[in-house]
């Protein structure tokens, strides 16, 4: 993860509006069941797309029992949910998975490979959704920023509705610039939080100042609400038998420290940036995105008439608690808890605003999580990581051993390995004999689990484990010509802890697919094997449209 990336991703939300905001998002209900829509055959007011990042689905089973009534239950008691739901490609990051999500289009179509890449040509990093040519309203915008989504090659089914209904309004709200951008697609509007300032803002390639209620919502400051609150453990302590206690050696201490409760913001004397970017990785950054939400749907008024309407909601706060301290952690077990709390206060405003027969609810992940490399070693799996900084080092020197001194080997790029093409042909090499050079060397790797080369890439070759699913990650225009798989358990990481994701292995790929909306999608478990590519042509069925044009998927088998 690069200095730059890492700043966008402690980014946070301010709300609107204040207490009235945050204390919808919190309310519990006391009875599980919403009112029974009205069958109807007519499209949806409002499709309310939900995702949480990091969220594999182990945890959703794994924690079943604790859910409360009407937050995750919603789905898994009274909708239709997707058991053996996965994604196809195989490198596993936010970008990407939000890139397939509505649009139905692997990487290897949408081009958005990565959270970042290199230029082919100039070695400069990419980050999937820069546009210099556009800025963040208000807010300084820093180099590579997420502002426009120019690096998308494909349509999403928000694109094709606002083609056939220029009246429907797409509405996109994350943490993460590229959790709004990718899901609004290039005719929706894309909110994200600006971290430095606790606010929400867009950019100019969608409008050149903000709407009345945005300025309002971050005039409030509600952020500020959470300066010096506590993030106490929601359940008696012997409810996380099941996690991993807190404080361990491989946890992360920034931030906010690694045990809980937690005070956010302590030791300081008021709100500022520190602040800001502390609060994504506690539930308190969902509650405030989720009030955000509610603020869009009162401001836009979507659902409020005939067309449909499409609200995308990214919650960016379960990624960073993963990856600060691994997936098995009791802190992730208590913030998956907490965010059930806040999607039953959601749920309850949404029946209240929008009419329980009136919108489709549908929630899935970008990617799941591997358990801390330490924590798995410690019972008893080949686990560990492995130093990117030093693999590149010794890789280019053995390269050079074999072909001349150079710097044949220039960075990572995604999933995959540059090398210096002009390089290669100024000394009268094919790029092919180098690449297979330097897979022989990296296979000796240990963690190293396989090593493709473009022949392997644009082959027919469907036995070889794994292969399919990078080539469903490698687009050829965008892509480094030789791709890596590390060995399950394993991680690409320089840190001393913490975890990540980004394999095709099962832990990171198998996912949420939860749907909710009677009069449309059904009720109950699912156990067809499934894609997230297969979101897309779903909801253009459910709204009588086309789906996207470049969409890989096909629609999902809704229980009736």
């Amino acid at each position: 993860m690069t200095a730059s990336s890492s700043r966008r991703h402690w980014l946070l939300a301010s709300v609107a509006g204040a207490a009235t905001l945050l204390a919808g998002c919190a309310g519990l209900p006391q009875q599980g069941a919403s009112p029974a829509p009205r069958a109807t055959s007519t499209a949806p007011k409002l499709i309310v797309f939900l995702v949480v990042d990091g969220l594999p689905m182990r945890q959703v089973l794994g924690y079943r029992d604790q859910l409360a009534p009407d937050g995750f239950n919603r789905f898994l008691q009274r909708g239709a949910w997707f058991s053996d739901a996965h994604y196809a490609h195989g490198h596993t990051v936010t970008a990407a998975g939000h890139a397939v999500m509505l649009s139905g289009a692997y990487p290897q179509r949408s081009g958005i490979i990565s959270n970042e890449w290199r230029d082919r040509e100039t070695f400069e990093t990419v980050y999937n959704t820069q546009d210099a040519a556009h800025q963040y309203i208000g807010h300084k915008t820093a180099p590579l920023s997420g502002t426009s989504p120019r690096n998308y090659r494909v349509e999403t089914v928000g694109d094709v509705l606002r083609g056939a209904q220029p009246e429907s309004k797409v509405i996109a709200i994350s943490g993460k610039d590229r959790g709004a951008i990718l899901p609004a697609g290039h005719k929706g509007t894309a909110y994200m939080y600006m971290g430095e300032s606790g606010q929400f803002a867009s950019s100019t390639y969608y409008m050149q100042q903000h709407p009345a209620w945005v300025n309002a919502f971050n005039a409030a400051k509600p952020a500020d609400a959470f300066f010096k609150k506590s993030w106490t453990p929601l359940l008696p302590e012997s409810a996380y038998a099941r996690s991993v206690p807190d404080g361990q050696p491989w946890q992360s201490t920034g931030g906010n420290g690694n045990k809980l409760p937690a005070l956010v913001g302590d030791k300081m004397d008021k709100p500022g940036p520190l602040f800001y970017g502390n609060l994504l990785p506690t539930p308190f950054g969902d509650e405030l995105t989720l009030a955000f939400a509610r603020a869009a749907i009162e401001g836009e008024r979507l659902g409020a008439d005939d067309k449909t309407d499409i609200l995308s909601v990214s919650l960016s706060s379960h990624d960073y608690v993963n990856h600060a301290f691994g997936p098995e952690s009791r802190l992730s077990h208590d913030h998956f808890l907490h965010l059930d709390r806040y999607l039953q206060g959601f749920f309850q405003y949404l029946d209240a605003k929008i009419g329980p027969g009136n919108y489709v609810a549908m929630l899935t992940a970008d990617h799941g999580f591997a358990d801390t490399p330490e924590y798995a070693a410690s019972r008893g799996l080949d686990a560990s990581r492995i130093n990117p900084s030093l693999t590149l080092a010794w890789l280019n020197t053995e390269l050079g051993k074999r072909f001349g001194e150079g710097r044949w080997a220039r960075g990572y790029s995604g999933a995959g390995i540059l090398f210096d093409e002009k390089l290669i042909q100024s000394k009268g090499l094919k790029s092919a004999e180098v690449y297979a050079a330097a897979k022989q060397l990296l296979l000796t790797v240990d963690g190293i689990a396989d090593v493709f080369t473009p022949d392997q890439l644009l082959g027919s070759d469907t036995k070889t484990p794994y292969l399919e699913a990078m080539r469903k990650s490698w687009h050829p225009e965008v892509a480094a010509p030789l791709q890596v798989v590390v060995k399950a358990n394993w991680l690409y990481s320089s840190r001393g802890g913490g975890s990540s994701h980004g394999t095709p292995y099962r832990y990171d790929t198998h996912v949420p697919i939860l749907a909710w909306g009677p009069a449309w999608v059904g009720q109950g478990e699912v156990k067809q094997a499934v894609e997230v590519a297969d979101i897309a042509p779903t909801l253009a069925t459910l709204l009588k449209l086309r789906a996207p044009a470049q969409a890989q998927g096909k629609p999902l088998p809704l229980p009736r």
